[in-house]
């Protein structure tokens, strides 16, 4: 059986510097942020590129702080996509704002920026972009968008940890980067946790505050803040991890140059424009006959996924986003087509070469276009 993921080999691999941290910390008898969060914070920061990085429960949270921070609220707008989990939309809608959805590009399956600059509305307060299985949106074309309607540029870059691009970092583009450690992305923490990145000393003062009970300082509840603090477990588990990232993130590249490789020339692979602009979270192809092939795979013994098998505006929770089904015609296409092919950075050659044999074999009898439909 080969997996889709496997968590078991990543800490075997770093077992016992990661077991010496987290037994450190359970001596210490601190065990709510303190010295392992502050430490991680600072070298995050470091590593993303940015002056600050804010750490918090989940990546929800980090996405909600942030758009809290700058000011989101009842009667805002934020523009956002529907290829995306729904947490995304889920914390517009906990400050009380409107999310505002347009489809993605059919080739890099992150925000158009076309479409986002036709939504902006005397409303909109944000721009929320998602890196979308770990590629980097088009952060140039949507920061010039925010800059001349005057909005806030948010990164939801909770599957992107240490993309690229010309030197810059995901987390950096924005006035705010939100990422989350879910133990399965590529910088994942051993339970829950999130971060927020940001180089304004004001707005990192203030996501400090938000998260812990709106305390500017110990005692004084200047704000109406939440519990979203970060579990020092957490951040000695992710200060640990954040040392390997960059090898895991090389390997998750070799693993995806070898799929692109291998896999026939009419499957379609994840788009890229540049080598270190994705970071291939998820390794994911279409096919017309998606249900089938995965069956099939399962069968063989191969793990997959779908991320997400609908988009947001096609879930019931959040139906009243759009007009329903067609509202966005290259998110619902795509959602109809993907199939997650197992990626981790312990996935050894063979493995990718038995996977990629046997999609090729099960997808002869589809005879798939190599352009996507849209529609």
């Amino acid at each position: 059986m080969i997996p889709f993921l496997d968590l078991r080999r990543q800490y075997a691999g770093i077992a016992d510097d990661l077991e010496a941290s987290v037994l450190a910390t359970l001596r210490s008898g601190q065990y709510v942020l303190g010295e392992p969060v502050e430490c991680f914070e600072e070298n995050f920061a470091t590593y993303c590129g940015t002056r600050h990085a804010v750490a918090v429960s989940t990546g929800t949270s980090a996405l909600q702080l942030a758009l809290l921070t700058a000011g989101v609220g009842p009667g805002d707008e934020v523009i956002t996509v529907p290829t995306t989990f729904v947490a995304t939309v889920a914390a517009i809608l906990y400050c009380g704002a409107t999310p505002v959805l347009v489809d993605v590009d059919p080739e890099t399956l992150t925000m158009d920026p076309a479409q986002c600059a036709r939504a902006v509305t005397p409303r909109t307060k944000a721009i929320l972009p998602v890196h979308f299985h770990g590629r980097l949106a088009d952060m140039a074309a949507l920061d010039a968008i925010a800059y001349a309607n005057r909005l806030t540029l948010i990164e939801d870059s909770a599957q992107a940890h240490g993309a690229r691009r010309d030197g810059q970092r995901a987390g950096s583009f924005g006035a705010m980067g939100c990422f989350s450690f879910y133990p399965g992305k590529n910088l994942g923490a051993a339970g829950e946790g999130g971060a927020v990145t940001t180089n304004d000393d004001g707005l990192a003062s203030r996501l400090r505050a938000l998260r812990d009970w709106g305390q500017l300082e110990r005692g004084v509840h200047a704000l109406r803040g939440y519990n979203y603090r970060m579990d020092a477990i957490q951040g000695a588990v992710l200060g640990v991890k954040l040392r390997h990232l960059d090898g895991w993130t090389a390997a998750r590249r070799r693993i995806a140059g070898h799929y692109d490789a291998a896999l026939a020339p009419e499957i379609r692979r994840p788009a890229t424009s540049g080598p270190e602009d994705h970071v291939y979270h998820v390794y994911a192809i279409e096919s017309e006959d998606r249900d089938a092939l995965r069956r099939d795979l399962t069968d063989a013994g191969i793990g997959t996924n779908v991320h997400y098998m609908r988009p947001v505006h096609l879930q019931p929770a959040y139906a009243d986003l759009a007009n329903g089904p067609g509202s966005f015609p290259v998110a619902e296409a795509y959602a109809a087509r993907t199939l997650s092919l197992p990626i981790f950075p312990e996935l050894t050659g063979p493995e990718v070469e038995q996977v990629a044999a046997a999609v090729n074999a099960l997808s002869e009898r589809t005879h798939e276009p190599r352009e996507r439909a849209i529609a």
